[in-house]
């Protein structure tokens, strides 16, 4: 394909009576430089890898429990093949990932610029596969039959490890320490509205419908009724649940009863004393915010800013941004409305980058603040980004520069099982072999490449995101950090076209050396001058400037941006 020139042709620069707004800060050196950033969050320093740990690799073997549940084929939790995994390999028993596989392929993650792994609930789940609800189908919403808690999602002991994860001399706290020592931070996903699978079950099973406490005591239990014939007024063992259904046939957790929020908050204390840095709610929209307000409060009095971000599976803002307020709880969200966008635009339907736009919420947003957002495409629960190569690449590119902070999904980085669903090869098993021949694979070197930059620069883990051209195949724009003596502006060129772009930008353009992250070397920009590159297919360039912001069209527009980035600023 013959190389086309792709030009942004930006406007005149806004000071009026200024050519170009080049005046420098009339403030005289005893005040203060006025403060330009999108978050003051410690954690966004991060980005996040994400693994379903059961899938991800297993380092022992012994601790596999391949004969849990018994002979019974309908009980047994190692192994389960779903319908179609001769083509597909999707299965809902366990296969053997573990701590030990996941701190032994530590260095294989922070290699690739990560900063934190989240990882699926790590408590004791039931012992056999699950014989209630619907059969196993294409269609993973709430069809359960025959699954096991291999996921970590049906809880049953809080307080107690999984027996599938540890490893002798390898508890949860070894875990933590050992990522803490490869520079990666542990977020750990925690549930409070719902425990196991309840009822529907042929015959009462062990665990399922149960709750015990930290010195393994029973403390609730479903005995196998439907939410209509629970007594939670009359038995104690019912007064943990609603006597109303919500998800499926998992038992459904009475946010208003205190013993709950303190079982919850007692446990989840535990994990953060063990070495959890940090929390990822599931179904927080399933439980109202007065019980999400009191958990965070308790944890934080304990672990002052600790940080916590839930999912709400809705992908309109103004129904997941109240979760952010700080009447609520304080806690960030998984970005679901953009998620939906970055499918659109490096998915197969290669919408252009203007689709990003009204999702990020730059300013007047219904976010406390948009820039402690987790950003995505896709997860466990939905299917996997159907992307070429490219398209993940594009991604990445957008994902490490653009505001919020990144969670990749693992095997994203190989494009692997692109498209697959639940139940059919979303969570598949990735193991040794996969980690050890990802390393030159194109997808994962860009990221690599990408996330690295974002790791050495504030800019792009905290700077404001001002927009210049947001259009087709292209996209460009600032990211700037100025606070506590630290300062950086930088500049973002995208390209998503299977050829070459040639970029011009001169808009806000502050005169200076300006670095190319990427391609190496310094571009000296005059006053009054403009920048030209050529970013070259499906690439990214960042350019930094180590300096303060003096120019003041540039400082008008980063002070409309501060004014109106956070919720009731």
């Amino acid at each position: 394909m013959n190389i086309r020139s792709l030009s942004i042709a930006l406007l005149a620069a806004l000071g009026a009576g200024c050519a170009h707004g080049l005046s420098t800060d009339a403030s005289s050196p005893r005040t203060p430089a006025p403060d330009y950033y999108g978050t003051t969050e410690p954690f966004a320093a991060n980005a996040v890898y994400f693994v379903v740990t059961d899938r991800f690799v297993n380092g022992d073997p012994s601790n596999d429990q391949r004969e849990q549940g018994g002979p019974d084929p309908t009980l047994r939790t190692f192994d389960r093949p779903t319908p179609g995994a001769e083509t597909h390999g999707g299965n809902i028993g366990y296969l053997g990932g573990d701590f030990r596989g996941l701190l032994d392929n530590a260095d294989y993650i922070a290699d690739m610029g990560f900063g934190a792994v989240w990882l699926t609930p790590i408590v004791d789940n039931p012992d056999q596969a699950f014989t209630g609800g619907d059969p196993i189908g294409s269609d993973a919403f709430f069809k359960d039959r025959g699954k096991t808690g291999y996921h970590g999602y049906w809880g049953v002991n809080f307080f107690e490890l999984d027996e599938h994860l540890p490893s002798a001399g390898l508890d949860f706290a070894g875990l933590a320490a050992g990522l803490d020592r490869h520079g990666l931070q542990t977020v750990l996903d925690i549930v409070a509205n719902h425990g196991s699978p309840s009822f529907t079950m042929p015959v009462d099973q062990p665990k399922y419908g149960e709750i015990y406490d930290a010195d393994g005591s029973l403390l609730a239990d479903h005995q196998n009724l439907t939410p209509e014939d629970l007594d939670p007024d009359g038995n104690p063992l019912h007064a943990f649940f609603h006597d109303e259904p919500d998800l499926a046939q998992l038992s459904n957790l009475d946010d208003t009863n205190p013993a709950v929020l303190d079982y919850f908050v007692r446990a989840y204390s535990q994990w953060i004393e063990h070495g959890a840095d940090a929390f990822r709610i599931d179904t927080i929209r399933h439980v109202p915010h007065p019980f999400w307000k009191a958990f965070s409060d308790r944890i934080r009095a304990e672990h002052p800013d600790f940080f916590m971000f839930g999912e709400s599976f809705d992908h309109e803002a103004a129904n997941i941004a109240p979760h952010t307020w700080p009447e609520n709880g304080g806690v960030s969200v998984l970005d679901f409305p953009l998620k939906a966008a970055l499918q659109e635009v490096f998915g197969s339907t290669g919408a252009g980058y203007e689709e990003l736009a009204d999702a990020l919420y730059l300013i007047d947003g219904p976010y406390t603040n948009p820039y402690e957002l987790m950003t995505f495409y896709d997860n466990h629960d939905m299917p996997r980004m159907d992307a070429s190569d490219a398209g993940f690449i594009d991604a990445h590119n957008w994902l490490f520069t653009a505001r919020g902070i990144p969670v990749i999904y693992y095997g994203s980085e190989i494009g692997f099982m692109r498209s697959a669903g639940e139940h059919e090869g979303n969570r598949n098993y990735f193991g040794q072999e996969r980690v050890d021949a990802a390393v030159g694979n194109p997808i994962r070197e860009n990221l690599k490449r990408i996330a690295l930059v974002r790791a050495a620069s504030p800019a792009l883990q905290r700077g404001l995101q001002l927009n210049l051209v947001l259009d087709g195949d292209r996209a460009a724009f600032y990211r700037v950090h100025q606070r506590d003596g630290e300062h950086q502006i930088a500049l973002v060129l995208l390209n998503k076209g299977d050829a070459a772009a040639a970029f011009e930008v001169r808009d806000y353009l502050q005169a200076g050396p300006w670095q190319a992250a990427i391609g190496g070397g310094t571009v000296q920009v005059a006053p009054g001058g403009s920048l030209s590159a050529t970013v070259p297919a499906h690439g990214v360039e960042v350019y930094l400037l180590d300096a303060p912001v003096i120019r003041t069209d540039l400082q008008a527009e980063l002070a409309r941006l501060m004014a109106g980035a956070r919720r009731g600023d």
